[in-house]
């Protein structure tokens, strides 16, 4: 049975507030641009008026995933269209797990993971093919979200080469309008957001935004 890490909604203020959920970009070996997709957006009426909770909600699991873009990412825009998505473990501290796949291009895909070597413990890696540009793929971090799987966060992918990517199971919600999959900035929509932190084990925390505009984080499980 999979676990969901959980995060429950209540907006204290007089006047109904949309929510947008994004994830802690993760750690990418390389040093390239690290681009962020928001995961989900919905609107939540007072809690005085309405008596409703938001909930949103995402599986443990690590995917890796690649996405054919017609361009660089940019800000309030789309970040791809075709795209391929691959359970996938983390590499240990000792031994071996399935943490490392091979992507292609024609037809875009990611293979069954197998295990890699060199890999930093708590990342996985995707191998390119060689391709020409001008074709570009986003690689990076996927997560199952409220029922569906979605590219998290990612780097632009350089062709016969291999992207290590090491996730962290740290969310945030922000109040505004942000369409999922579509890249965000992540500086700006962080500042201020409520931080929902769940790498001590944590898989329920409790958010509420208060009549004053500040935010009040409880982890419940």
């Amino acid at each position: 049975m999979s676990t969901l890490l959980t995060i429950n909604v209540t907006n204290m203020e007089s006047a109904t507030q949309n929510f947008y959920f994004f994830q802690q970009p993760a750690i990418y070996a390389g040093g390239s641009t690290v681009y962020s997709n928001a995961l989900f957006s919905e609107s939540l009426g007072s809690y005085s008026q309405t008596g409703a909770m938001l909930t949103f909600q995402v599986n443990l699991q690590y995917y890796a995933g690649i996405q054919q873009a017609n361009s660089t990412p940019q800000v309030g825009q789309t970040s791809g269209y075709a795209s391929a998505m691959r359970a996938i473990d983390l590499a240990p501290a000792s031994g071996s797990a399935s943490d490392w796949t091979t992507a292609t291009v024609a037809p875009l895909g990611l293979s069954t993971p197998t295990a890699g070597t060199g890999l930093q413990p708590g990342a996985f890696r995707i191998t390119t093919p060689s391709y020409q540009p001008p074709a570009i793929y986003n690689v990076g971090s996927a997560v199952e979200v409220n029922g569906g799987i979605a590219l998290s966060n990612f780097v632009v992918a350089n062709p016969a080469s291999n992207t290590d990517c090491q996730p962290i199971l740290q969310y945030y919600v922000q109040t505004g309008v942000y369409t999922p999959g579509t890249v965000m900035n992540f500086t700006q929509s962080s500042t201020n957001a409520a931080l929902c932190d769940f790498t001590g084990g944590h898989t329920v925390i409790d958010v509420t935004l208060n009549a004053d505009g500040t935010w009040t984080t409880q982890t419940i499980e």
